[in-house]
């Protein structure tokens, strides 16, 4: 249910010296990616007047390409360069763009500004005799189009590694990089396109991807749609939230256990002992975290679901309350925003995939470490990294609501990696359809429209 791969700039690199392999050259590839890049251009601003500016690396040697070709069309088309080229693919270009090439620090601005100076790859913070002319060209710019990521990005973190410019379009050569998908970098991206130019590469990293979600078929029944567990607490609005996400997001019998009142009818409440009701074969998958509590009685609940061996996913007070607890059996999965990850793992290094990595591979759990980039990691080196999410998800109970759709695609018999994949996609296009202003209650009522899409 995985999505398009996510290159690290190492793999594209290797996915490069393949295609090569093969008897395409460098000019090829950059003819491609030139070709690409002014289409996208063409097709969103027409004949407005361009600037180009080229770096001194293919990314550059792209701009070349990428000018020619709209001036082809007839398009107004300047270069500037913040230096000469030096690769030989990226020399060639500039020989082959029959105009002039001003320099960077005195080109004058343009309705249309295409930043070809660097590409992924860089580690380092741009020269303030690049940074300061790249945020002048842009603030006079009525559009901004990156090639392939903006300049000044960290193409593997998302860090911002010069000013923070907004563009309007990026156009990611062959295959997205993580700098597409995490933020900071992820913001200031615009419309995302990926241009195909004949350059693939494989990743353990992906996007997550609008799941594949069957309907039941004619021999289906409650239980075979997946039976969640949800355990209600010192808090017991959070459980009623998840309860009803995991129903409307797929589940087909949902029992809250504890001593509240009041919710949908078709939720069976259960009061007794936990152990006694997770015994139960049918049960799919358990869900222990909202509104728990960290006192003695949530911590014997913790104890009980933990020992049923149970497919478990761990939210909010159950993961504070699991410092000791590691690694884990039965592959659970572990729900964590930036704070809990921090107070469970420590401060790990690396980026947000890497480290979501490494604490799956501690774990043995999959890791869904929330926020506006959410990433999901598991043991076995699978990770993937959710399109950015409204920033109307910033809401108290919202997370009770992802725990809820986790637990059914859990409970339904997905793995733990494709559940919690699938689960973040469901929330995120249920935020997208319930629009600015959201509570989590609204989410509820936007799943149903957001299961039908993976049907």
């Amino acid at each position: 249910m995985t999505g398009r791969p996510i290159l690290t700039a190492a793999e594209m690199r290797a996915a490069e010296v393949a295609v090569f392999a093969t008897g395409v050259t460098v000019e090829q590839a950059m003819e491609r990616a030139g070709a690409a890049v002014a289409e996208v251009a063409w097709r969103y601003a027409g004949r407005a007047p361009a600037l180009v500016v080229c770096g001194p690396g293919n990314n550059g040697g792209d701009g070349y390409v990428i000018a020619r070709r709209l001036k082809d069309r007839g398009v107004p088309v300047r270069v500037a360069a913040s230096g000469e080229p030096r690769t030989d693919a990226a020399r060639a270009n500039r020989g082959r763009w029959d105009g002039p090439v001003e320099t960077l620090a005195d080109a004058k601005p343009a309705r249309l500004l295409i930043d070809a100076l660097f590409g992924s790859g860089l580690v380092r913070a741009l020269d303030p005799a690049i940074a300061g002319p790249l945020e002048r060209l842009a603030a006079a710019a009525q559009m901004r189009l990156a090639v392939d990521l903006p300049s000044g990005i960290g193409s593997d973190d998302g860090a911002l590694l010069g000013p923070a410019i907004a563009y309007d379009v990026t156009v990611a050569l062959a295959v997205l990089k993580p700098a597409h998908r995490l933020q900071p970098a992820a913001a200031l991206m615009g419309r995302l396109i990926v241009a195909d130019i004949g350059i693939a590469g494989t990743s353990r990293l992906s996007e997550i991807a609008r799941p594949h979600l069957p309907a039941p078929g004619p021999d289906d029944h409650k239980y075979t749609r997946g039976h969640v567990v949800v355990v209600e607490g010192a808090m017991p609005g959070a459980a009623m939230l998840s309860a009803m996400a995991a129903q409307r997001g797929g589940a087909g019998y949902v029992t809250l256990t504890g001593h509240g009142t009041g919710g949908p009818a078709a939720i069976v409440r259960r009061g007794g002992d936990l152990a006694d009701i997770l015994v139960d074969r049918r049960v799919g998958a358990a869900l222990i975290g909202p509104g728990l509590g960290r006192e003695a009685a949530a911590r014997a609940l913790l104890d009980a679901a933990l020992a049923s061996k149970k497919p478990l996913i761990l939210d909010a007070d159950a993961l504070m309350l699991l410092t000791e607890r590691r690694p884990l059996q039965g592959m659970p999965i572990l729900t964590p925003h930036e704070g809990e990850f921090a107070e469970l793992f420590g401060e790990l290094p690396g980026n947000r995939v890497e480290r979501a990595g490494a604490a799956a591979a501690n774990a043995q759990a999959v890791i869904v470490l929330k926020g506006p980039d959410t990433v999901v990691a598991a043991p076995d080196g699978r990770a993937a990294i959710s399109v950015p999410a409204p920033g109307w998800l910033a809401t108290a109970g919202t997370g009770d609501v992802l725990a809820g759709l986790i637990a059914a695609n859990r409970a339904r018999g997905l793995d733990a990696f494709e559940a919690a994949c699938a689960g973040v996609w469901l929330h995120r296009r249920a935020a997208e359809l319930a629009g600015p202003g959201l509570i989590a209650d609204d989410l509820i009522g936007h799943l149903p429209q957001a299961l039908a899409e993976c049907l």
